[in-house]
């Protein structure tokens, strides 16, 4: 009877992180339950209160109350207000609108009224959305290379200072190919410390602009910047929304440039942190391999000791086919199956694969591009992944190790 094969690594990865973000999920909504839920009610109560109360005094029947505050949450979800609100629709603030559909914060404050402008939305959103992501990505790419550079003439700097460098020692030179510089990748722990100390002092410094400019709280104006940097947009809170500011040109103009790095910021460090839990959830495949090792990999061992070398083996990860009419015969298919034997044909295709790859990695080696010899080559343009996280596998020392 067949066994149901084990988990890969990918699939085991996925099932775990699931796994931890429904717990994660679950544990939030327990404490923002148990923190705001009495005050909901308590809001709740008071409200009822003074609501009887007005329709006590005024002879107004309720009915008739929760009508009219109906027309007053409509006029609000339409940007009415009392005070002297700056206009939703004109040029600026249609602006601030697109910027933040395109950037996925959603601050809700300003919504299309009518049909062709919802139609509208979602095609413009659909293909905005996409640039501003890639635009981000492009951020991401170019920040690590920033701090790639900066770190690693940093620790030629160290290795100087130590003696374990020339003094005279150049980049792109012959000399290139020193021990301690070969293959050198910064460390995903001190871009991740780096990029959180930017945003920290990026997020003061904002909210120090808004508490003087607003008028809120340094809490408020902290909550805020996370809010709008993480691209969460609850909407409780939206800066650049009065009537009139004192220099308000120059206001709009820093509030803009403190949303777009903040975001692009934000975007980058979520990025970094994404790859340590990463490398937290293999860490707990590996715990878990370990205790089931001996049992589920024991044949597979034992195969493994009986012939080291199986080029059938090496030939199928490389997706080369042997015979380009697909005919072999009986005692070459026996023996590539039992893997016991060495077909000349098989070791001689093995070895035109093994030359090519070797003849291109001293080629981007003599040009100036080293890069750490990869055995495995059975992967394809998406086996490092995509997006930011391939980014990051190729451009960080722990996660290029990790697969």
């Amino acid at each position: 009877r067949r066994r149901l094969a084990p988990l890969n690594e990918d699939n085991g990865r996925f099932l775990l992180l699931a796994a931890l973000i429904a717990a994660y999920l679950s544990a939030g909504a327990t404490v923002f339950s148990a923190l705001e839920s009495p005050s909901e009610a308590a809001a709740q109560l008071r409200w009822n209160r003074t609501l009887h109360n007005f329709s006590r005094i005024f002879n107004i029947s309720l009915p008739e109350l929760r009508a009219f505050l109906r027309s007053y949450e409509a006029a609000m979800a339409a940007g009415i207000r009392v005070d002297a609100l700056r206009p939703r629709w004109d040029f600026p603030g249609a602006f601030y609108f697109v910027s933040t559909v395109v950037s996925t914060i959603g601050f809700g404050m300003t919504t299309p009224a009518t049909v062709a402008g919802k139609v509208f939305l979602i095609v413009y959103g659909l293909f905005g959305c996409a640039g501003t992501i890639l635009f981000f990505n492009l951020f991401l790419e170019r920040i690590i290379s920033l701090l790639a550079f900066i770190m690693k003439a940093c620790h030629e700097r160290q290795l100087r200072r130590s003696g374990l460098l020339p003094p005279n020692f150049r980049r792109g030179t012959a000399m290139s190919g020193v021990g301690s510089l070969v293959g050198w990748k910064p460390s995903v722990y001190h871009v991740m410390l780096i990029l959180g100390i930017f945003a920290i002092t990026l997020s003061c410094c904002a909210s120090a602009m808004y508490t003087a400019v607003e008028g809120w709280n340094y809490v408020d104006s902290l909550y805020y910047c996370f809010v709008t940097f993480s691209t969460i947009g609850f909407g409780d809170l939206v800066s650049s929304q009065n009537a009139a500011y004192q220099n308000q040109g120059l206001y709009r103009f820093g509030n803009f440039i403190f949303i777009l790095m903040g975001v692009c910021c934000i975007y980058s460090l979520f990025n970094v942190i994404s790859i340590v839990i990463k490398q937290v959830l293999n860490w707990v495949l590996k715990k878990f391999e370990c205790r089931c090792c001996p049992k589920c990999h024991k044949s597979s061992a034992r195969l493994g000791r009986r012939n080291a070398i199986t080029p059938g083996a090496r030939l199928r990860r490389h997706n080369i086919s042997m015979d380009a009419d697909g005919q072999y015969d009986s005692d070459t298919e026996g023996r590539r199956l039992s893997g016991e034997m060495i077909s000349m044909r098989e070791l001689t295709a093995s070895n035109k694969v093994s030359l090519a790859i070797l003849q291109k990695q001293l080629s981007e080696t003599a040009n100036g591009y080293p890069r750490n010899v990869c055995i495995n080559t059975r992967q394809n343009g998406f086996s490092a992944g995509v997006g930011a996280l391939a980014i990051m596998n190729n451009r960080l020392a722990e996660t290029s190790d990790s697969r």
